[in-house]
């Protein structure tokens, strides 16, 4: 059976049609290495920022802590201060 220019033409259109489907699958393939770079920068920037607010929350809380006891202590003193407040307003009156 002898091949046909019919059928050569369409063997060479398919051979053509693959090499470009090849082609066009190596483009695909650097974009998808080009994305998965892209990608990885990404995960390393959260995590670095993920590290950077872990630390700055873990300060927050002893600032927070400190305020607390700063408060406690504020408020003792208050008491006390009220106390000789009242003490001495009783010695003056007394005079």
């Amino acid at each position: 059976m002898e091949p046909t220019d019919v059928t050569l033409e369409v063997l060479r259109s398919i051979r053509d049609e693959v090499r470009g489907v090849g082609t066009r699958l190596d483009h695909t393939n650097e974009r998808l290495d080009q994305t998965n770079e892209r990608l990885d920068r990404l995960e390393r920037r959260q995590a670095e920022t993920e590290i950077r607010v872990s630390t700055q929350l873990v300060a927050v809380v002893g600032a927070v802590h400190e305020l607390r006891d700063v408060l406690r202590e504020d408020r003792a003193l208050r008491g006390q201060v009220q106390d000789l407040d009242s003490r001495v307003r009783r010695l003056e009156a007394g005079r």
